[in-house]
């Protein structure tokens, strides 16, 4: 055979070993239980490496112990079913220190038996040699796969990579089929996330994904706040998460049988606010045509959520401390008090000891409220929960979008842990959802970011662009930005701070560019 036959043969081998892999790869991201697991690995697997024997272990929730997760074999393997083995066993944790597949022979196997791993509890007669290698791709519940032999095999280098090469799929094949586990089990305290309201339905079933050091702290915190009445602050950018942390306080409490009310302080017309919190009588202004119950009497014996308090005008913070304090509320026109009995979980994405000292949140409200704050981390600094997260959003949208066995790829991963993740968990979520509906496959390999999908839409139409005159690009941008703060111009809420130009400034550019109230008030 003469040097180019050697290479093309080379080629020829390698883009098998490539088209095995992949093949293998979209099997394993399509499972989704234990049984499903059988067929794959007793089929394609085991004819492509030849093994007789297959096990994965995997770590428990403390991560210092390890069980046989899946098997292939019941004979052999019976005897270390329900049973916890020490990760410090020599065989595991060598795995797991190691890149590469590490090979144990029939000598050093029996040698093992007297220790406490579940080598001890296997039939090791008819087996010669044992390969592993560590499933990992976060910091959580690492695995390890163990393929035994009856004959002495010497894995050669095809076998190695294909061994590497599975690694990611199988971790997060092991992922999925947990995460899902979890899911179904939410009605278990220990291993339930989450609990959600919908309004409509009274209540719903979600969950805190993660089981990073920031999320278990997060997790130890609402156990502890929950059973009582106290007022909760919950910190953090804007899509990690908040709302879902007040409901989770909220059917943990003593008023979990009643619907906890939510008010956006962000979303509402300054004009209307007062309305929104304390309610109204029929004609105490103009168009109050009838009578209007407000949110605190709504919460009453129950939860009152107030999302985005920091954007709270400082009328009505004053408002607010007074109801907190007294305990009793006035609608508008109402000639007597309402006592209430309402728990307040307040959220902001706004430095408040900054709004402190540049006066636009009053101090005596701030320290009514930070009774027990929760600061919930950024996507970027818990970077170990995002693989968990794609698999509860790939599981959820692709029931949603009849994708039911779609995966996600170890570079699709690998990309969005790379990602800055600006928008959070949010971000994520319509990440995933985007990228299954553009998937065309049972694999998503390309993951479409928003950046991405903007760069694409404006490549798609850029013979449609047009060219604008500055000033009118000006106007509206300009417009955007008052329609987001809801009319405001001026004040510590206005479109002039957002644009950071005085008040004046802006009126005068307004009047230039021919803005009026009614272009933005609607």
């Amino acid at each position: 055979m003469d040097k180019t036959e050697a290479i093309l043969k080379s080629i020829q081998e390698r883009e098998k070993e490539h088209h095995l892999l992949l093949s293998l790869s979209s099997s394993f991201a399509n499972v989704s239980a234990y049984n499903e697991l059988s067929p794959i690995v007793n089929g394609q697997l085991k004819e492509a490496l030849s093994f007789d024997y297959f096990a994965i272990g995997t770590t428990d929730s403390s991560e210092k112990q390890y069980y046989l997760f899946y098997h292939n074999d019941q004979k052999i393997f019976r005897a270390t079913e329900r049973k916890l083995y020490d990760t410090q066993d020599d065989v595991f944790n060598i795995a797991m220190q190691s890149a590469d597949p590490v090979v144990f022979d029939n000598i050093f196997l029996n040698k093992k038996t007297k220790l406490d791993s579940f080598i001890a509890n296997i039939n090791l007669q008819e087996i010669r040699e044992m390969a592993a290698i560590p499933l990992q791709y976060h910091k959580n519940n690492p695995s390890v796969l163990f393929l035994f032999f009856k004959k002495t095999q010497n894995l050669d280098r095809n076998a190695i990579r294909l061994l590497k090469g599975l690694s990611m799929p199988l971790a997060l094949t092991v992922s999925n089929i947990l995460i899902k586990h979890k899911i179904e089990n939410a009605n278990i305290s220990s291993q339930k996330l989450f609990q959600s309201i919908d309004e409509s339905q009274n209540q719903k079933t979600t969950e805190i994904i993660g089981e990073s050091v920031q999320i278990k702290k997060i997790k130890t915190l609402i156990d502890q706040v929950a059973p009582s009445d106290s007022g909760v602050l919950i910190l953090g950018e804007s899509g990690t998460g908040k709302e879902v942390v007040a409901r989770e306080i909220h059917y943990n409490s003593s008023r979990k049988n009643q619907p906890m009310i939510k008010v956006n302080c962000a979303a509402i017309p300054v004009n209307l606010i007062e309305s929104e919190l304390f309610g109204h009588e029929k004609g105490s202004f103009t168009g109050a045509i009838e009578k209007r119950i407000g949110k605190f009497e709504l919460a009453n014996n129950s939860t009152l959520f107030l999302d985005e308090i920091g954007d709270l005008p400082l009328e009505m913070q004053t408002k607010l401390l007074r109801a907190l304090q007294e305990k009793e509320i006035e609608r508008i026109g109402g000639k007597k008090a309402i006592k209430i009995n309402v728990r307040i979980i307040a959220a902001t994405n706004r430095d408040l000891q900054l709004e402190l000292l540049e006066g636009r949140f009053r101090k005596d409200l701030f320290y009514r409220l930070n009774i027990f704050p929760i600061m919930i981390p950024p996507l970027r600094n818990r970077k170990e929960d995002i693989a968990d997260l794609c698999s509860y959003f790939l599981n959820k949208y692709a029931q949603n979008t009849n994708k039911k066995n779609i995966g996600l790829s170890a570079n699709a991963l690998k990309t969005i842990q790379n990602h800055s993740w600006p928008g959070n968990i949010r971000e994520l979520e319509h990440c995933i959802e985007r990228s299954i509906l553009l998937s065309e496959g049972a694999m998503i390999n390309d993951v479409s970011f928003l950046s991405d999908s903007e760069q694409i839409l404006t490549l798609n139409n850029f013979n449609a662009f047009q060219v604008k005159p500055l000033k009118e690009i000006e106007k509206e941008y300009i417009l955007k930005i008052i329609k987001i703060c809801n009319g405001r111009i001026s004040g510590p809420n206005g479109a002039a701070v957002k644009l950071e130009i005085p008040s004046t400034t802006l009126a005068s550019k307004m009047k230039k560019l021919g803005i009026k109230k009614e272009h933005f008030s609607e």
